[in-house]
């Protein structure tokens, strides 16, 4: 916990907004007050416009080849960069209200105080930027088939990426299928003609391009991961399970696979399965500085709802305390 003379904010402030103002270091008390009884504070708006600097942030970053974990790590510098400034100026203008003149700013990013102010950002992009969801979405770490050595193939796969970048996903396909027609041993080019067919909603073929890429590479995290999915929209909850399995399998301690299997527990209205799955993807979530914590708390909280509504609240709070989970 560090604290800072509430004048000091001000310079920062005062520096930030380019507020054109005889240097405020020669200020008297009484006029700083009156100077800060005129700013009116937008805590909304202050949030949206450090969060959106996160996201440019977000958006510079390289994320090719990098696993979950790697991909949250370089994303969690972007969060903190912009979180400590966002927490100095609301907590500026709390202290205004109270009329204190020395805030305390806690850069300890174990805290209560400091993950408040980080989940607060981190929430807002996970809603509102398209570079975070891309770039969580992204998954090309490489293996020895990832990538084609042939040019034709890799210039066909590269056409299939410029359209898929504009969702236009019945043209994308069009180069994938080339690019796995001219090289059958591209693996990344056959997880996209599987992504492209969900899409479409060519459920089949999605599923046997994923199975030619495992076929490939039984290590393939984009197969692994959109198989279930693909069952999921088939409706065959248990297929999905399984599929899901087979990820935890190949990569233990996956969030992912908790996340998923929880998700087709609560569909299966097993609501005790599916929330101590999620209990265990969010901890790894929240332990790997992933922001899609944010979505294995919202499913916390929607069982929650359902599980009191059916008189299981006395279950709900003892598979958070099972997980070490505390609602307080």
């Amino acid at each position: 916990m560090k604290k800072y003379s509430l004048f000091g904010i001000l310079l920062l402030f005062f520096a930030y907004q380019s507020f054109s103002q005889k240097d405020p270091t020669t200020l008297s008390r009484e006029q700083t007050k009156g100077i800060l009884s005129q700013i009116k504070f937008d805590s909304a708006k202050i949030l949206r416009e450090y969060a959106e600097k996160a996201c440019k942030c977000i958006d510079s970053i390289s994320m090719r080849s990098k696993d979950h974990k790697e991909k949250s790590t370089a994303i969690a510098a972007c969060i903190d960069e912009q979180t400590l400034m966002y927490q100095s100026i609301i907590e500026m203008s709390r202290a205004l209200q109270d009329g204190n003149l020395n805030i305390a700013i806690n850069t300890d990013k174990e805290s209560r105080k400091y993950k408040l102010y980080y989940y607060q950002v981190e929430e807002w992009l996970t809603d509102s930027c398209a570079s975070l969801k891309k770039a969580l979405a992204s998954n090309d770490k490489e293996s020895e088939f990832s990538v084609s050595k042939d040019k034709d193939a890799l210039d066909q796969y590269n056409k299939g990426i410029n359209f898929i970048n504009e969702e236009n996903y019945k043209e994308a396909l069009v180069w994938f299928e080339k690019a796995v027609k001219t090289d059958p041993s591209f693996t990344f080019a056959w997880d996209n003609v599987g992504i492209c067919s969900r899409r479409l909603g060519n459920l089949d073929r999605a599923l046997e391009a994923y199975n030619k890429s495992l076929a490939l590479d039984p290590k393939g995290k984009t197969p692994l991961q959109n198989i279930p999915v693909v069952y999921q929209y088939k409706n065959d909850y248990d297929k999905a399970i399984e599929a899901y399995n087979k990820l935890l399998e190949v990569f233990p301690g996956d969030p992912e696979g908790y996340f998923g299997v929880g998700r087709m527990y609560m569909l299966k209205s097993d609501l005790a399965k599916g929330l101590d799955n999620m209990c265990k993807a969010y901890n790894l979530y929240v332990e790997m500085g992933s922001p899609y914590r944010v979505d294995a708390q919202t499913i916390i909280a929607e069982a929650y709802k359902e599980m009191k509504a059916k008189g299981q609240e006395e279950l709900f709070y003892k598979i958070l305390k099972d997980n070490h989970i505390s609602t307080k």
